[in-house]
C-alpha cells in the first residue's frame, strides 16, 4: 500500500500506475481513489495517480476535523506531488477535487500541466449543497450493499439508464460492510467542517477560474446536475472558448467519466497537453 506523511504529520494513502504524462485524480467531498476506477482504463498511456485525502478512504483521519478544508487539502496534493518527485502534474478533479485545482492554479500555476473539472465550476448551486447535507457524515439505513444499490438507484434519480449492477459497485465503493450495517468509507467529522464552511459567506471562485488562463482546460457537466448549473458552464465557455466541454445526458452530480461525452473530451484534454 502508498502512503506519503504529511508535513503535519498523517498518512495519507495514494494509488500511481503506468508511464506518460502525469495525471492527478482527485475525487470529490466524501469520495476515494475508487472513485476514477471506471475512467483509469480511457487514460491508458498516462501516468495516473490517485489519492484519498485526509480522513477518506484509507487515509488517516485527522483529529483537526477544522483541517478538512480545501487549503489544507491542497497543500497535500503539493506534497504528495513533491513526494513523488514531480514538478508539475495534470488534475482531474471531480467536484471538490476541481475546486482544489481551481485554488492550485491561483497559487501554484506553475505545477500544473492542465486541469479537467467534473461537474464543477466556480459557482455552485445552493440546491445542490443541501442534498449533500442530508446524507453527509451518516451511515445510510441499508444494511447490505444489495440494499443500498436499490436505494441509491431511488435517490440518485438524476442519472437514467444506469444498470444495477454499476449501483452495487457504487454501494460497495462507498460503504464498508460490517456486522453492524453500512458504514461510511470517510470520517464523519468532515460533516462538521462542511457546516462550519457553510456558516460563512460564499466566496468567489471566478478569480480561480480565470487563473487556470492558458493551461489547456476541459470540463464535463452532468446534464442533470443539481449543483453545476448549464448557465454557469455557459459563462466559463464564454471566458475559456477553447475549453474542451462536454454535457453528459442521463447523469447528474457527478457523471462516472467513461460516458463517450466525457471520455472525448478527457482524450482532447490530454492531446493538448502532449
Amino acid at each position: 500500500m502508498a502512503t506519503f506523511t504529511t508535513s503535519d504529520g498523517l498518512t495519507l494513502y495514494y494509488e500511481d500506475e503506468g508511464d506518460g504524462l502525469p495525471i492527478l485524480c482527485l475525487p470529490g467531498l466524501t469520495r476515494t481513489t475508487a472513485d476514477f476506477e471506471y475512467v483509469t482504463p480511457r487514460l491508458a498511456g498516462n501516468r495516473v495517480i490517485r489519492m484519498d485525502y485526509r480522513g477518506r478512504g484509507r487515509s488517516e483521519f485527522d483529529p483537526t476535523w477544522e483541517n478538512y478544508n480545501v487549503q489544507v487539502e491542497g497543500r497535500d496534493v503539493m506534497e504528495l506531488l513533491a513526494h513523488l518527485g514531480l514538478d508539475k502534474a495534470a488534475i482531474l478533479g471531480t467536484s471538490r477535487g476541481g475546486i482544489i485545482a481551481m485554488g492550485l492554479a491561483a497559487l501554484a500555476k506553475d505545477h500544473l500541466l492542465g486541469v479537467a473539472l467534473n461537474d464543477i465550476g466556480p459557482a455552485l448551486d445552493p440546491k445542490g449543497i443541501d442534498f449533500i447535507l442530508v446524507y453527509l457524515g451518516r451511515n445510510p439505513a441499508a444494511k447490505t450493499h444489495a440494499e443500498a444499490a436499490a436505494a441509491l438507484q431511488h435517490v440518485f434519480s438524476d442519472f437514467r439508464d444506469v444498470p444495477p449492477e454499476r449501483w452495487l459497485r457504487e454501494a460497495q465503493k462507498n460503504y464498508t460492510e460490517t456486522e453492524n450495517g453500512l458504514q461510511i468509507t470517510y470520517d464523519p467529522k468532515l460533516r462538521d467542517a462542511v457546516e462550519q464552511e457553510r456558516e460563512k459567506p460564499m466566496p468567489d471562485l471566478w478569480p480561480f477560474f480565470d487563473a487556470m488562463d492558458g493551461l489547456p482546460l476541459a470540463c464535463i457537466r452532468g446534464a442533470n446536475s443539481g449543483l453545476f448549473t448549464q448557465e454557469t458552464l455557459s459563462e466559463m465557455q464564454k471566458r475559456r472558448p477553447d475549453m474542451f466541454a462536454a454535457v453528459v445526458p442521463d447523469r447528474g452530480h457527478v457523471p462516472f467519466l467513461d460516458e463517450p461525452e466525457a471520455v472525448s473530451a478527457l482524450h482532447r484534454w490530454v492531446e493538448a497537453m502532449k
